[in-house]
């Protein structure tokens, strides 16, 4: 049994007519006929009744009809995959990413994605976390980059790294010799953090009340660069990841914390029942290989 033998069976079976039927396939009716008594012989049942004047389909040949659909169709589809997994990836990929993902790493998979396909365009928002979250749900973005997010049951979160934060000061700062800090040592210290509706401003305040320490939150800000330029200035401290001041202009210490540990992870935000895109598929895949090679140059952990 061959393909052609299911096109030409499931043409008769649709028009019930063999001169329809064999224009529809562009054969001769003398092949059609031919070509489905060879199917008949191979399944040794008749398919169709004519001995009137019209066609019937057979009890055998309904039964059949419903598993040759069905076949043809997954054939179909596989052909159709198969070529356009050499087809050139074209689209456009909505991304949502956390500032702080957005400084380096994010780039160069941008870049390197790009110069794999020269058809795609990408369009990258800068969101906190519920943002991003909102636009995922929304279907307003395709590719989300965020900390891990209290727990959703229509989101799957697929950690890449872990990533230590630290307090950054200016060198002239009071703080700015210490090799390692308690978060307890903060207490009444002025700082400038991140508004309360980022999640790592929450994870902050946690680590704040499990140590006791209540600081002096000079400035509430939604960018990191703004925060860098208010602590060279008015020499308070600020806590972000070490990756994001790496190229900031100002001499800045980097004071690591423990006592615990401020930690978020970052990682990719997915709802399964949502078909992704070739394209935005493609980014996804290369980001999951990148990781491990830019965690380290991130100063991170891999989760």
């Amino acid at each position: 049994m061959e393909l052609r033998h299911l096109r030409y069976f499931i043409a008769l079976a649709g028009s019930l007519n063999f001169t329809r039927a064999a224009e529809r396939v562009h054969v001769t009716q003398s092949t059609l006929s031919h070509q489905i008594g060879q199917l008949e012989q191979e399944v040794g049942q008749r398919l169709f009744d004519r001995s009137g004047k019209r066609v019937v389909l057979t009890e055998a040949g309904e039964s059949f009809l419903a598993y040759a659909t069905r076949a043809l169709a997954v054939i179909d589809q596989g052909l159709s995959e198969l070529k356009q997994a050499v087809a050139p990836i074209t689209g456009v990929v909505r991304i949502g990413t956390t500032p702080t993902f957005n400084l380096g790493f994010l780039p160069d998979c941008i870049a390197l994605f790009l110069k794999q396909n020269p058809t795609v365009k990408v369009v990258i928002e800068e969101l906190n976390g519920d943002a991003i979250t909102n636009g995922l749900k929304l279907q307003q973005l395709d590719v989300c980059i965020a900390y891990r997010p209290e727990p959703q049951e229509e989101i799957r979160f697929e950690p890449l790294f872990n990533e230590e934060l630290a307090l950054i000061v200016a060198q002239t700062h009071p703080l700015a010799k210490r090799k390692r800090l308690r978060v307890a040592e903060l207490h009444r210290e002025s700082l400038v953090l991140l508004q309360r509706n980022f999640l790592t401003r929450r994870l902050l305040d946690e680590c704040f009340n499990a140590a006791d320490a209540q600081p002096n939150v000079i400035a509430e800000m939604n960018t990191i660069p703004a925060m860098l330029g208010l602590i060279v200035r008015e020499d308070v401290g600020m806590i972000a990841a070490p990756s994001a001041v790496t190229e900031h202009k100002a001499p800045l210490c980097i004071i690591p914390l423990e006592g615990p540990t401020p930690i978020r992870t970052h990682g990719l935000l997915l709802m399964d029942q949502y078909e992704q895109t070739r394209a935005s598929a493609a980014l996804i895949t290369l980001i999951r290989k990148q990781t491990k090679a830019k965690a380290s140059q991130l100063g991170a952990r891999l989760a």
